[in-house]
């Protein structure tokens, strides 16, 4: 018997965030976010790795939230982080982000998002969990299963 243990919160986060990562990439393929899909992405500004104007950094000193949507540019994405340039009042700023620092993702157009609880210091991964949707794209059955039930059929969530 080992005395390792598998640390299912670090593999999970990294799950989540190779899904911020794989979205990303595809952008950056396609030079545009595919369809209506646009990204909310936050992140902690003083995270180590992030690069930003000090401008950015005096007015948003703790976290920031950018959009990807119609006006970005030069989107980098590789296994560590992102880099895109974005316009701020119209002046042009480069911004570096890695992954380690994002603390939300989401994409509105199709109700998806991501929260990870704070950035991940060095070697402690953070825990990433799913952003609940509102109450109203939860079908019936799951919703009044919810109240005690510790069973739910997944023929709630296939689309007929």
């Amino acid at each position: 018997m080992s005395d390792v243990e598998i640390d299912y919160d670090y593999l999970t986060q990294n799950a989540l965030k190779q899904v911020v990562r794989d979205v990303l990439s595809m952008t950056e393929e396609l030079g545009a976010a595919p369809g209506d899909h646009h990204f909310y992405i936050e992140f902690e500004t003083t995270a180590e790795g992030v690069s930003l104007p000090d401008h950015l950094l005096a007015q948003y000193p703790q976290r920031m939230t950018i959009v990807l949507q119609h006006q970005f540019d030069g989107l980098e994405v590789d296994e560590n982080g992102f880099s895109v340039t974005l316009w701020f009042k119209n002046v042009q700023a480069r911004l570096t982000v890695p992954f380690d620092a994002v603390t939300s993702f989401a994409d509105p157009s199709v109700q998806f998002g991501l929260r990870f609880e704070g950035a991940a210091p060095a070697r402690a991964p953070a825990q990433a969990t799913p952003i609940k949707p509102p109450p109203a794209a939860i079908p019936e059955k799951v919703a009044a299963a919810a109240d005690g039930a510790a069973v739910v059929s997944l023929d709630a969530f296939r689309k007929k």
